[in-house]
């Protein structure tokens, strides 16, 4: 009986064009299964994104992105003005004195720290891309009241590559504002 049940299946794998390997299993040979790449073709198309990358990278405007450098510096300068203010506003019950962005580093500068003017601890701070240019105002003090301590507005030019953004804070409210030049 069992030796049937064999002859059966090998029959039925025949006729379907299945070929038993000594593994055991049943394994379709049909032409429709045979999709491969062969090793010349690869090295063909490798051969051929290297020619056109060859061709397109020195093309690539690189004043791009360091335009757009200055334009992310510009918000993450405006963004950082902004929490500086909020941080002033929200502990004003706490901290008579409010909290300072600092600009550090000579003309340009190299980077800024939010600090807590009351206790002169370092809240947060960040450095400035090497390809942007960041001048002005050096100091950003935010009372508790949320205006600057100051006697004026206070200006930053960031600009990198012939694009360039203002920074404005207004003394009377403190709010924070950038322009593209």
């Amino acid at each position: 009986m069992l030796f049937e049940a064999k002859d059966i299946r090998r029959d039925i794998a025949k006729r379907q064009g299945i070929v038993s390997f000594p593994s055991r299993r049943l394994v379709p040979i049909r032409e429709e299964n045979r999709r491969a790449f062969s090793l010349v073709e690869l090295m063909l198309i490798v051969v051929i994104l290297g020619v056109f990358a060859a061709i397109a990278i020195p093309r690539l405007d690189y004043g791009i992105v360091k335009r757009y450098k200055a334009e992310a510096t510009a918000k993450k300068i405006l963004t950082d003005l902004r929490l500086t203010r909020s941080l002033a506003i929200s502990d004003a019950a706490t901290n008579s004195k409010g909290f300072e962005l600092a600009m550090t580093g000579g003309g340009p500068y190299t980077g800024y720290e939010i600090k807590n003017r009351d206790t002169n601890t370092t809240v947060a701070s960040h450095v400035i891309d090497s390809d942007v240019s960041v001048t002005g105002a050096s100091k950003f003090k935010f009372e508790p009241l949320g205006c600057l301590q100051t006697g004026g507005d206070l200006q930053l030019t960031v600009s990198a590559d012939g694009k360039s953004f203002t920074i404005t804070v207004f003394m009377v409210t403190g709010v924070a504002e950038c322009v593209e030049n």
